[in-house]
């Protein structure tokens, strides 16, 4: 996504990625006699649901009696079943979106958080299990807290732009912060995964 390198997180690049996932989807289902679409993405409160749910109506839209789901997945009860299927499943738990910018950006900020680096494939996970396993543990990592928390400092990353000085600058204010609070059973701040 040649100029769209450093956009933010929910930004310009992601409705550019959702409406080429979107647009392909539609195509299958036209021509495979499917009436309906949706997807997954919509379920996490990492995704902005308005952008997905616009991709997901524009890509049906181009296609005659192609309809697109629309439900909101995103509540406390929704997440937490999403995450007890996944458990008793036992389902893969990719830790970021799958974009090299998305990786990039999630490990920069979880370095300055504290957090473990995101590995890919394997058995072990940078934070927490690699297979869904505790539908309570689970869903508390995408807690809307935790999620606006993050999106709060990705902005201001994003907003350095491709300056490693300005985001060097940037994380520098999140390296005192405590990473410990879920485990000493101090819980008073956001960050306590």
């Amino acid at each position: 996504m040649k100029g769209l390198e450093y956009d933010p997180e929910r930004g310009h690049r992601c409705t550019e990625c959702f409406d080429m996932r979107m647009e392909r989807t539609a195509l299958y289902a036209h021509e495979h006699g499917f009436h309906a679409i949706t997807t997954t993405n919509v379920t996490s409160r990492w995704k902005d649901i308005k952008q997905v749910n616009a991709s997901g109506f524009r890509s049906a839209a181009r296609y005659p009696g192609l309809k697109y789901w629309s439900y909101d997945w995103q509540s406390d009860e929704m997440t937490l079943r999403k995450y007890q299927i996944s458990a008793d499943e036992r389902f893969y738990k990719q830790e970021y979106c799958g974009c090299s910018y998305s990786l990039r950006d999630s490990n920069e900020w979880r370095r300055a958080n504290g957090i473990p680096k995101i590995k890919i494939g394997g058995e072990t996970a940078g934070l927490g299990d690699r297979y869904f396993s505790n539908a309570v543990v689970d869903a508390a990592e995408e807690s809307q807290d935790v999620v606006d928390e993050f999106f709060s400092q990705a902005t201001e990353l994003a907003e350095a732009g491709n300056s490693i000085a300005e985001r060097k600058k940037k994380l520098k204010v999140y390296e005192s912060r405590r990473k410990d609070q879920a485990t000493d059973g101090n819980i008073s701040g956001l960050n306590n995964w």
